[in-house]
């Protein structure tokens, strides 16, 4: 589904391109002293990826205009000079403003006139800067005095008080700017307000009650400090960064408690389209490119409730009938699911069933003679089966190529007789849909009850696996 990504970033891109409404356009006049005849850009956030949105050479004053009778939406721009230097400003209501600044030292000589924001979020950053310095220096004193109690005391309360001040400070400037983007960002950035839990203090568990408290507060009030119907957070590294956190650190990586959370997430940003589009966009892409076994779960629950349900609307048909295609491969082989049993021909020559393994688990093993990567693993495999045959683990494997003559070579050459050779040419079972084996090797480990317990997974983590499986569901 790689082409599926690039489509849609595309499509993306084009949705939250600016519009232009008819309003009353930009205007924002530059000067870079120490700079002539060279090329500026301004720019702008667009989740965790940067747009240029206007060049202009400025002259030999290095002077120049970004204009157009259009609105910019609202947002975190940068102008970019030459030699990947750049500053950031904030694009409001108030579209007609000028700047000036230093080539060698743009933030400490930046200056606005006529835009009041952006004087402020000037200052905001320089003193942001020096708190932030003031915390890193206090950080960096601890480690050198780790091994110091008297003097980790001491550290440890200016550290809290320095974190105080650092966040008394943002509240301050949110006071100050309610209702404007300077208001929107700062308090994206405070952290969530801390909740006392009443808990009996003589309870052998109280440890463990109040961490699992503590986390599903943190976990459901996450993004309080951020509106999510506010489309300006699009032109921002806000929202992309708060969701990567929430969904990659916060949020217990198995399919039932992401679902959960997607299902509320995508309610707080039903009242804009845009940013709804942005989250669904961006979902559907976190999970699509996700490495963590399970997770094609995840993409089932965002495709039928998002594309395939038709809310979607901004996809087009020939890209919800690949999609269609491809969750339909996913899901007869999710994690949890019963697996399809498979009844076919052998190396043996007698008919063998997958449901007719009595054992602990199963190996389900797809693969081919001619296959690169299948001629690395299948050896390791065979090498590991007397170990899983102790364990009371079975390998059944299906070889996925029509040539009768040159499997059976390939068993006898290799010594794979021991294991349960599966023969299938015509697939009439088929094993390619039910398990989704759209290239090999492919392994998927069965319980007692065939009920599917892992996919994709190397030789080398089968057996780590079922140690940790029998531990905890045994």
């Amino acid at each position: 589904m790689k082409k599926m990504s690039i489509l849609f970033t595309l499509i993306l891109f084009v949705i939250l391109m600016p519009e232009c409404k008819g309003e009353p356009g930009h205007e924002i006049s530059f000067r870079i002293n120490g700079l002539s005849d060279s090329s500026v850009y301004l720019a702008y956030h667009l989740g965790d990826r940067q747009y240029i949105r206007d060049t202009v050479v400025v002259d030999s004053n290095g002077s120049g205009i970004f204009s157009g009778d259009e609105t910019l939406p609202e947002g975190i721009y940068m102008i970019v000079l030459p030699g990947n230097r750049y500053f950031e400003l904030l694009i409001s209501d108030d579209q007609e403003f000028s700047v000036s600044c230093s080539h060698d030292d743009a933030f400490n000589t930046l200056e606005f006139s006529g835009s009041e924001i952006n004087t402020r979020f000037m200052e905001y950053q320089k003193n942001w800067v020096a708190m932030q310095q003031k915390a890193s220096a206090i950080g960096k004193r601890i480690l050198v005095n780790s091994q110091n109690r008297d003097s980790l005391n001491l550290l440890s309360v200016l550290q809290k008080e320095q974190e105080q001040k650092m966040i008394g400070y943002l509240r301050q400037v949110e006071e100050n700017n309610r209702g404007n983007l300077l208001s929107v960002l700062v308090r994206a950035m405070l952290p969530v307000e801390p909740h006392d839990f009443n808990i009996d203090p003589g309870n052998p568990l109280a440890d463990s009650l109040r961490w699992v408290m503590e986390y599903n507060y943190n976990k459901n009030h996450y993004f309080d400090n951020l509106n999510l119907n506010d489309e300006r957070l699009l032109r921002t590294p806000l929202l992309s960064s708060r969701l990567s956190a929430f969904f990659t650190n916060v949020v217990i990586q198995a399919p039932d408690s992401i679902n959960s959370e997607i299902d509320r997430l995508i309610t707080m940003t039903s009242g804009n389209y845009k940013v709804f589009q942005y989250v669904a966009v961006w979902l559907f892409n976190h999970f699509r490119e996700s490495s963590i076994m399970g997770h094609d779960a995840v993409m089932v629950k965002i495709a039928d409730d998002i594309y395939l349900s038709g809310k979607a609307d901004w996809v087009t048909k020939e890209f919800l009938t690949d999609l269609e295609k491809q969750i339909n491969l996913l899901r007869p082989n999710l994690i949890g699911m019963p697996a399809q049993n498979l009844i076919m021909d052998s190396f043996n020559g007698n008919y063998v069933s997958l449901y007719d393994i009595e054992k602990d688990y199963t190996v389900l093993y797809f693969w081919e003679p001619d296959c690169g990567f299948c001629k690395e693993t299948t050896p390791k495999l065979r090498d590991l089966y007397g170990e899983l045959k102790e364990d009371n683990i079975e390998v059944f494997t299906v070889c996925t190529t029509a040539e009768r003559e040159e499997w059976e070579e390939y068993i006898r050459n290799n010594n794979l007789g021991s294991w349960i050779n599966g023969w299938d040419p015509e697939r009439r079972t088929n094993y390619a849909f039910f398990y989704n084996v759209q290239a090999t090797p492919l392994l998927y480990i069965l319980d007692r009850e065939k009920k599917i317990i892992a996919k994709k997974i190397g030789v080398e983590d089968i057996v780590p696996f079922i140690e940790n499986h029998r531990k905890y569901y045994n």
